[in-house]
């Protein structure tokens, strides 16, 4: 498992994997309102407006890789510094490899890294309270909820209710990814 930087590079995986999943992730995926003016953006147009967001320390756009393949993509983003010192994370993943715990290593590792070498204090997740395998994700890492928001985001062609869940760097002392192995080797004994 890896997390490494998007780069241009990825465009061609990057489509094809979409592609495959358009009808797993459609109905997980951000929508421009219908009066917003947001334009469809070609993948290099987003990946220069990611590493430009990432250069001003606003946002860490990541890849998945699982045993060499790219599998899906992780974002921290809407970075506040100052006072507040907390992000968001937002992710997708291939079809064919969820249900393994990519997913949930991935998120306990970019927390990892925030609370760390970016020295954020708290990250929080926001999940459609239908969407059963985020929620699943949230559960094994120990990310407690902390609110509903009706109408949070514009996800699918509509304003959509999520549950809000958080963690801050003095619940995981010994980091993530140290909880969810201890957790992990602790099922496998019982």
């Amino acid at each position: 498992m890896v997390l490494r930087p998007i780069s241009q590079r990825d465009q061609d995986v990057w489509r094809r994997v979409r592609q495959a999943n358009l009808v797993w992730l459609g109905r997980w995926d951000a929508t421009a309102p219908s009066r917003s003016q947001a334009q469809p953006r070609s993948f290099a147009s987003m990946v220069r407006s990611m590493r430009r967001e990432a250069r001003a320390g606003r946002q860490l756009p990541f890849v998945l890789q699982y045993d060499g393949r790219f599998v899906g993509q992780l974002t921290v983003s809407n970075i506040v510094r100052g006072s507040a010192q907390y992000a968001s994370i937002g992710y997708w993943i291939d079809e064919t490899y969820a249900g393994r715990g990519i997913t949930t290593r991935a998120v306990a590792m970019a927390i990892d890294h925030c609370f760390g070498p970016v020295g954020l204090h708290r990250i929080e997740v926001a999940i459609r309270p239908e969407n059963t395998s985020s929620l699943r994700v949230v559960e094994k890492l120990g990310i407690k909820e902390i609110g509903y928001a009706p109408r949070y985001l514009h996800i699918d062609g509509d304003w959509r209710d999520h549950k809000l869940f958080a963690i801050t760097r003095e619940e995981v002392p010994m980091g993530l990814v140290r909880r969810l192995d201890a957790a992990q080797s602790h099922q496998s004994h019982e």
